[in-house]
């Protein structure tokens, strides 16, 4: 959410068009590569809270960290004339506390694939691994200690069973 104060100076009479983007690469010598999330149109003389649904990025960005680069603002006037954001009244983090732009979000648990490790600690199944596997389980267990250990015994997963056909007469 964006706070805009209602416009007194030049643009006064104007119509904006806010757009905001995720940035999903930069460059050094051309412009960003942005993806279009929402666009708003607005009255100069409007004043309050603009909400921007940016959710393709921010489920993104709870999955993969290293893709957030950030998001984009832009302000362009009916003419087609880019402007600043705050000479549209946008408040930015510059602005009085309780103004301040902030995101809101909203994630269910079945959204957000989580993928974590498993393991059977029956005798048979330990005593049959392959010795070999085990450092991959070493590096494993520290993936998995990244996660709060609630969220682990909460989690929908599949989880490993050992069965014998010794045991079953299926030999």
């Amino acid at each position: 959410r964006i706070y805009k104060d209602c416009v007194v100076g030049s643009f006064k009479n104007q119509t904006f068009l806010i757009s905001i983007y995720q940035v999903l690469q930069e460059h050094q010598h051309r412009d960003s590569d942005l993806f279009l999330l929402d666009t708003r149109m607005v009255w100069a003389s409007e004043e309050g809270w603009l909400e921007f649904d940016i959710t393709a990025t921010s489920n993104l960005w709870v999955v993969t960290p290293q893709h957030n680069m950030g998001l984009q603002l832009s302000v362009v006037t009916r003419d087609g004339l880019s402007i600043n954001p705050r000479a549209a009244g946008l408040v930015g983090r510059d602005g009085p506390y309780d103004k301040q732009p902030f995101m809101v979000a909203f994630f269910k648990v079945s959204e957000v694939h989580v993928r974590t490790t498993r393991s059977a600690t029956g005798r048979r199944r330990q005593q049959s691994r392959n010795r070999s596997t085990q450092s991959q389980d070493v590096s494993r267990v520290s993936s998995a200690s990244d996660y709060n250990s609630s969220e682990l015994k909460t989690a929908c997963r599949k989880h490993e069973l050992y069965v014998s056909f010794q045991d079953l007469g299926w030999q």
